[in-house]
């Protein structure tokens, strides 16, 4: 296991799900080494950790994609589905530039511009799914429902099996 319990601080994560008035509950665990250890210490399925992927569909204009761990994202689908054929993945600061958070933090909950997002239909399998907190080692667990509507997010098959 690795280093420190995240900080009690808050997060523009933690006060924008909050101001969202959703049911949540912050989960706060030592920073992981992987996903299955993040998965492990929030005691949940490795399926029900979303990582944020964000997406660059041309200038200024982003969204984010939200896949379950153990999946991988899968381009022709996301392609398909948004009838766009030229996507790209932002650098590192880039990223950090749209959204307000570093990478392995970014989340749609808080970032600095409310970009699309689009929840892989896995993850509604899930009855709890666990989001970036903003910070490594902060989490938002919260139903898959409440997920989409709090973020007037679309759910579409973007992924395959790892």
């Amino acid at each position: 296991m690795s280093g420190e319990l995240a900080p009690e601080s808050e997060t523009p994560a933690t006060e924008a799900i909050r101001a969202l008035g959703i049911p949540h509950r912050v989960v706060r665990t030592a920073v992981p080494e992987s996903a299955e250890e993040s998965a492990s210490l929030q005691g949940i399925p490795l399926g029900a950790l979303l990582r944020t992927i964000v997406v660059r569909r041309g200038a200024d204009d982003y969204l984010f994609v939200l896949v379950p761990a153990g999946r991988r994202f899968d381009w022709p689908k996301l392609r398909a589905h948004l009838g766009i054929n030229r996507m790209t993945l932002p650098d590192a600061e880039e990223a950090r530039s749209v959204t307000g958070y570093v990478r392995y933090t970014i989340t749609p909950f808080g970032s600095t511009h409310a970009w699309p997002v689009i929840l892989d239909a896995a993850a509604m399998t899930e009855p709890i799914v666990s989001v970036g907190g903003g910070i490594r080692g902060v989490n938002l667990h919260l139903t898959p429902a409440d997920l989409v509507a709090s973020l007037g997010a679309s759910v579409a098959d973007l992924t395959t099996p790892e």
